[in-house]
């Protein structure tokens, strides 16, 4: 049997590697921003940004009708919250940081001199007292930069409020995993830039503006897509972000359900999705042949859907996620084929929607 062709080239790839690798914790996406819209540069006709640091690409800007899709940019991370007097630094978190990894992880401490290297230290297993053995926890992880007293880290830079982020960097697995940190969710961001480039590729025209949208601050409560959509003022908005999988040991299928890596993206059902949107996605996906899973989501979605779909007197939303394994990790994996078929399932839904009048489908 051949093998399918790669909507993803050379070039996307060589982005998504330096786009990953590049830190950019909540409340400091702006050098990923930067990436992110030098890549999307030839592929729009300009940009919005707005004080917090969310980006749009907008395709057709005088357009009546708004048409969003998005993602988003911040990875969680830490702040230094205190640094004792032997020079250790103990932290809390930026976004939903896991603790129970933290220990012998090595870590980046971001200062105006650049980055200091410090390590997650913990005791030895031969010095901890098994039968009461005390489990990670966020007051009890820290940080050792090398220094045997906080007036020497304070010398590296190194102050509170200092954000932290690991440096685990990009790779792939068996041909067709990638596995990164951070994947949750500047995937997002990498598959909504490759909508907008096959878009200008397959010289696609649009009857209305689409707002390529990768929004900050996500992790700590939808922020950056509260503020952007009051900005741009959408129609209608089709969200992309990451979901379990949840074929991996520890996960109670009852409560979670069932989502695969490999198994195609995976439509939303929420008081948040659209039903007429999620019906145009779905038919898009069937008509085109792409496999995509369903899940159904309790009261609110956890995604910036929510913050979309109740903005501006309502706002017609809907949610495509890609499936991942290991979240808020510094090993979290993705299928390629799943990223792929995102971005197709995204491209397929823009072309099947017509303006209208007044947008009134979607009423």
């Amino acid at each position: 049997m051949a093998k399918k062709k790669s909507i993803l080239n050379k070039k996307s790839i060589d982005f998504l590697e330096k786009y990953l690798n590049n830190a950019a914790p909540t409340g400091y996406e702006w050098e990923g921003q930067k990436i992110w819209m030098n890549y999307l540069t030839p592929y729009v006709d300009e940009f919005i940004t707005d004080t917090y640091g969310s980006a749009v690409g907008v395709i057709n800007p005088k357009a009546k009708y708004k048409v969003v899709i998005e993602g988003h940019a911040d990875e969680i991370s830490w702040y230094v919250n205190y640094i004792s007097d032997n020079g250790l630094i103990y932290v809390i978190r930026n976004g939903g940081s896991d603790h129970q990894i933290a220990p012998s992880k090595v870590v980046n401490i971001h200062t105006k001199n650049g980055i200091v290297k410090g390590v997650f230290g913990w005791p030895a297993i031969h010095t901890r007292n098994r039968a009461k053995e005390e489990a990670p926890k966020p007051d009890n992880i820290f940080i050792d930069v090398g220094c045997a007293t906080k007036e020497e880290v304070e010398k590296l830079g190194v102050h509170v409020g200092c954000v932290i982020t690991y440096p685990d960097e990009f790779h792939i697995l068996n041909d067709n995993k990638f596995v990164c940190r951070a994947l949750d969710n500047r995937m997002g961001g990498f598959m909504i830039a490759e909508v907008a480039r096959l878009l200008h590729e397959n010289k696609k025209k649009l009857p209305f503006g689409l707002y390529i949208t990768n929004s900050v601050q996500e992790e700590i409560g939808l922020r950056g897509a509260q503020m952007i959509t009051e900005t741009i003022k959408p129609n209608v908005a089709i969200v992309t972000d990451v979901t379990h999988d949840t074929t991996t040991p520890m996960i109670d299928k009852k409560k979670e359900g069932h989502l695969e890596l490999g198994k195609g993206p995976v439509v939303a059902y929420a008081p948040a999705v659209q039903q007429k949107l999620r019906d145009l996605i779905i038919d898009a996906a069937e008509t085109n042949k792409i496999p995509f899973q369903r899940s159904a989501l309790s009261r609110a979605t956890g995604t910036d859907t929510d913050a979309f779909a109740y903005s501006n007197g309502g706002v017609a939303s809907a949610l495509i996620s890609l499936p991942l394994r290991y979240m808020h990790t510094t090993v979290e994996m993705v299928h390629r084929e799943d990223v792929e078929n995102v971005i197709k399932m995204i491209y397929e839904s823009l072309l099947k929607i017509e303006e209208g009048e007044d947008f009134s489908y979607f009423k």
